[in-house]
């Protein structure tokens, strides 16, 4: 099993809900999956096996979560699959539900039970084909590239005036804005979000400034813990969020002073827990995912450090994860980004130039992100892992994200 999360966004840069793309087989190990054994299993959706294994608020903080249907297995028992509340689903198909009446009245039943449809893949000439799906689905995903929006949103304003629009291959910030300022769709993906500026001429914020002192501090081999605490103490939320910490983590509470907390966590938890929340400060001027993809990153490489024989160095590919998106943090080219964090040349050669013993988790972790299954499926055949392995890294990272954010009573 495979599967990654894909955020929507809606025109004020908020993730509003997420997709799941999810491979049950890879089809290089198991070749039969090519031909008609693909439809093995298809009264199984990958996607939904995922939401039901590990709880909607593991992975989406209660959002609404698309999963991917096949003109197979849409008439699986989805009823029994999904136990959570069928309205924070979005069963995602394409042109190959034909409008025929079977398919028709398997979409009218789907809705009966509460569940959101949506459609991809249409192409325009195909909309009066569809129209008896048009009328049922909930939104309709589109490539902006396209399409024409602005005939497109009279279009479905006139006809389907319930349906909501996503913009799908949104990965420039400059169509980002032109599409949210025309106002046609209601939905956005791509990978927009995390595109740095070419080129900034702007300082960082004095604020910023100092979190990246104290990442620099930290991240020395053998750091001072008197010298991190007195940069703590500079940033109140960084000084309430670590008293919190420890005295939850401790049995008599009471821990009142920077110092102290310092001291009871140690360098490499002190360290941990300064990666983490710095993180999470330099990201508030940015949509929230930037820090979600930021974190997962980070753990997704740690756990996948024994995959890659490179168990010895896990500690160091948590961090380059964590300032894989460095540079839209702080709005720099990640070769200017780095300039300002002490990161290993191994970490540096990886996130700017890809080459170096790091880079070939990067690359993977990229492909995974993305869905691109195919890539993931070759790397796991060369690597003689299994689909099982990076799975369970992948959604220990957000598991861990979850504990991290909302505590560990929050799965189900």
């Amino acid at each position: 099993m495979l599967g990654a999360l894909i955020p929507l966004f809606d025109s004020d840069t908020q993730v509003k809900a997420y997709s799941i793309f999810a491979q049950k087989h890879n089809s290089y190990s198991n070749p039969s999956m090519l031909g008609t054994g693909c439809f093995d299993g298809a009264g199984v959706v990958p996607g939904i096996e995922i939401v039901s294994s590990m709880g909607m608020q593991t992975l989406t903080d209660d959002k609404n979560v698309f999963v991917e249907i096949s003109n197979v297995s849409i008439f699986s028992d989805i009823n029994e699959q999904f136990r959570e509340a069928h309205s924070k689903l979005v069963l995602l198909f394409d042109y190959n539900v034909t409008p025929t009446e079977m398919y028709v009245n398997r979409l009218k039943e789907l809705k009966s039970f509460g569940y959101k449809l949506a459609i991809r893949k249409l192409q325009v000439k195909q909309f009066e084909e569809y129209k008896k799906i048009l009328g049922l689905v909930d939104y309709v995903l589109l490539d902006h590239k396209k399409i024409d929006i602005t005939k497109a949103k009279i279009y479905f304003q006139k006809v389907y005036p319930n349906v909501s629009l996503v913009a799908v291959n949104v990965n420039t910030q400059e169509d980002y804005d032109a599409l949210t300022a025309d106002g046609g769709y209601d939905l956005y993906e791509g990978k927009f979000f995390r595109l740095p500026a070419v080129n900034s001429d702007e300082e960082v914020s004095p604020m910023k400034a100092t979190y990246i002192e104290l990442l620099n501090i930290v991240n020395d081999i053998d750091f001072d813990l008197d010298k991190a605490a007195a940069v703590i103490e500079h940033d109140t939320a960084l000084v309430i969020s670590l008293l919190a910490m420890v005295n939850r983590m401790t049995v008599n509470s009471g821990i009142s002073t920077v110092g102290h907390a310092a001291a009871m966590l140690g360098q490499k938890e002190l360290k941990r827990w300064i990666n983490t929340a710095v993180t999470k400060e330099l990201c508030s001027d940015k949509p929230s995912e930037i820090t979600r993809i930021s974190l997962i990153r980070a753990r997704f490489a740690e756990m996948l450090a024994p995959v890659f024989n490179l168990s010895a160095n896990s500690s160091e590919l948590f961090l380059m994860g964590l300032f894989s998106v460095i540079d839209a943090m702080l709005d720099k080219p990640m070769k200017e980004a780095l300039e300002l964090v002490k990161v290993t040349k191994d970490i540096g050669n990886a996130l700017v130039d890809g080459t170096g013993k790091y880079a070939p988790v990067l690359d993977f972790i990229n492909a995974y992100e993305i869905a691109n299954w195919s890539e993931v499926s070759r790397q796991l055949i060369l690597l003689d892992q299994s689909d099982e392995t990076v799975y369970d890294a992948y959604t220990n990272a957000l598991s861990w994200f979850r504990d991290l954010f909302f505590g560990k009573d929050t799965k189900k």
